[in-house]
């Protein structure tokens, strides 16, 4: 692999053509990976004021994305994290997601969820080692045998 060049990290509606690129290629490898399970994507009443889309491009390329949609006031979900096979393991992941952590904190979210599959332990070592700990399944995803599910303080709530 090669070292990433600069990466460029923005901000873009879900319906954008990179972010709707990035989306296919995600759950294309998702149903390689979990053949005939359901893709839990980001639902139309997803999209609100506190959506966060982020799409990393280095060049003139998509290369990554990830999301946050609210589950409450003050939580927020990760959602659609997706780094094109070649630019793994290169530190994308990692800086989509601290942004996206930047981004939520700025719109009041004191916690973020995430769920991951269990054929996916690149995700689990990336969520664990970000400071994301093992929480039970949560709403949907409770009964769904591949979930893992995580958890991360990311700012002190006002009501502590």
């Amino acid at each position: 692999m090669q070292p990433v060049g600069e990466v460029a990290i923005l901000q873009v509606s879900p319906g954008s053509s990179d972010a709707l690129d990035l989306i296919e290629a995600l759950d294309e490898e998702l149903l390689r990976r979990y053949p005939g399970a359901s893709i839990e994507g980001l639902l139309p009443e997803d999209v609100t004021d506190r959506l966060v889309f982020l799409v990393a491009r280095i060049g003139n390329r998509p290369v990554a994305c990830g999301a946050v949609r609210e589950l409450d006031p003050a939580t927020g979900e990760i959602k659609r994290m997706f780094v094109r096979p070649e630019h793994r393991g290169q530190g994308v992941a990692r800086a989509i997601l601290a942004a996206l952590e930047v981004r939520a904190a700025e719109l009041g979210y004191s916690t973020l969820r995430i769920e991951t599959g269990s054929r996916q332990p690149e995700a689990v070592g990336l969520y664990t080692s970000a400071a994301y700990v093992a929480i039970p399944p949560f709403g949907k995803y409770v009964g769904n045998p591949y979930s893992h599910c995580f958890e991360k303080r990311i700012r002190q709530s006002y009501e502590d």
